[in-house]
């Protein structure tokens, strides 16, 4: 697909566009929604009104299996879980209340390892997915066919259910694939999918005078719900409350990637009529958080088991804000074993059944706030972590806006892999692809700068 989207795709019309991207979601329905999601779905719905003690039982079991699976089958573990002193006798009694016990996984160790030995030496079909991370850190995470419809039953069950809306219902999606092969582009700003329903919006074209031609990809294609970036729809839904456009009147709209704040929220749902569903994953896919019909967020026991832990590895209490630590339980193949995500959440103080589900309550996730880029031409975006995937020796970067015209790449670097040239090159050249021709400075800290909170913006803008 690869040399077919970058060479090929950009020449076609629109029209052969749609079809091409309606190709790629039918192969993609088939994987994701394929023969074993309708049992998958079954199960997930019947433990959702598991008690406590039930969930306990399940994640203890669940744990046990993937910890002696990966003790067992795959080098990294074995080889760090030996170092520790830790053997297979103790992953066969493991109690939940271990875990605390054991070493973290870093997010250089699934950078360096997650293509080796990270992977079960009893690999099954599947395909790896590029993720740059929070700060642009590139990984390659594994995703086997079986686990890719456990995680579609999951996310269908505790995501699009709870928001009152299934994966059949027509919906719209601002997310970061370059689906217009220019940023000058005259629009279109969005292509259709005719297998999943799915009208595909730019995240790279939003401003005050395109807005009413997403709303018309909305019209046009019988948009029901929307997903994609927290801030990428609250722009859309700012453009068109300040333009004074009619909006479509929405079942719901679920967001991720970014934190939704109190005022995106409110101006969402005034704009598109509906309830504003925020959620939390990522595609390590080792662990969920979703908000009930309620409007309350919970964690997703069968996803994962999360933990929250302060600075020093403890554990917090409710009402207190951690570090997420997860811990796959489905994916056997690429295991993630207390994986130091990045990402802070804070337990709210009430812990009591949720209309019956007694899950693990969410106050609000935190440190998923980043600026947007404004260009010279009214066009706002956020997410710039396509910039650094595959770029070999590049850990982390951060995109910071002098001017409109002016940016500069922080960037972390393996000197003895980094490519300067090469790097610096390919970096400019997706930049522009986004934002038109700018002039770019290159920085290369040991690590990179934090705000006044101790916390990485991955996006600073100096425009205001």
């Amino acid at each position: 697909m690869s040399l077919i989207h970058d060479k090929i795709y950009p020449l076609m019309p629109v029209d052969i566009q749609n079809l091409m991207i309606s190709v790629y979601g039918y192969k993609w329905r088939q994987r994701r929604f394929g023969p074993k999601f309708t049992l998958f779905l079954k199960e997930v719905k019947e433990r959702e009104y598991f008690t406590f003690e039930q969930w306990h039982v399940y994640q203890k079991e669940k744990l046990r299996r993937i910890l002696v699976h990966a003790y067992t089958n795959v080098p990294f573990y074995q080889k760090k879980y030996t170092s520790a002193g830790i053997n297979l006798s103790d992953l066969k009694n493991f109690e939940l209340t271990d875990l605390k016990h054991l070493p973290f996984l870093e997010k250089d160790e699934l950078r360096t390892y997650g293509t080796t030995s990270l992977l079960s030496s009893k690999l099954s079909k599947g395909i790896f997915i590029s993720s740059s991370g929070s700060t642009g850190t590139p990984t390659r995470i594994f995703i086997p066919q079986y686990f890719h419809q456990q995680w579609t039953a999951l996310m269908e069950a505790r995501v699009r259910n709870w928001a009152g809306v299934t994966k059949d219902t027509p919906r719209g999606m601002i997310g970061g694939r370059r689906i217009l092969p220019e940023y000058h582009s005259k629009g279109p700003y969005y292509r259709y999918n005719y297998f999943e329903k799915q009208t595909y919006f730019s995240a790279y074209h939003l401003s005050p005078v395109t807005v009413s031609n997403y709303l018309k990809g909305f019209f046009d294609n019988s948009v029901k719900y929307l997903t994609g970036y927290a801030m990428s729809i609250f722009l859309l839904a700012k453009f068109t409350a300040e333009k004074e456009l009619a909006a479509p009147k929405l079942k719901a709209v679920i967001t991720s990637s970014e934190k939704l704040t109190e005022e995106m929220r409110k101006t969402i749902e005034e704009v598109f009529h509906c309830k504003a569903f925020d959620s939390y994953s990522g595609c390590e896919a080792c662990g969920l958080i979703s908000e009930t019909p309620e409007g309350v967020l919970v964690v997703a026991p069968d996803a994962g088991v999360m933990e929250f832990v302060n600075s020093d590895g403890k554990y917090v209490n409710p009402g207190e804000s951690g570090e997420i630590i997860s811990t796959g339980v489905l994916n056997y193949d690429q295991p993630l074993i207390r994986y130091r995500i990045g990402d802070i959440a804070k337990l709210s103080s009430d812990q009591s059944p949720v209309a019956g589900r007694e899950l693990v309550r969410i106050d609000e996730i935190e440190g998923r706030i980043e600026d947007f880029v404004i260009t010279r031409d009214g066009r706002s975006m956020v997410r710039f972590h396509s910039l650094y995937v595959d770029i070999p020796g590049l850990k982390a970067g951060q995109l910071v806006q002098k001017d409109y015209d002016h940016f500069i790449l922080n960037l972390v670097i393996e000197k003895k892999v980094y490519n300067r040239l090469q790097s610096e090159k390919t970096l400019k050249k997706r930049l522009e692809s986004q934002v038109g021709t700018v002039h770019l400075e290159y920085n290369y800290p040991e690590k990179l700068p934090v705000n006044g909170n101790g916390k990485i913006r991955t996006v600073v803008s100096e425009i205001r």
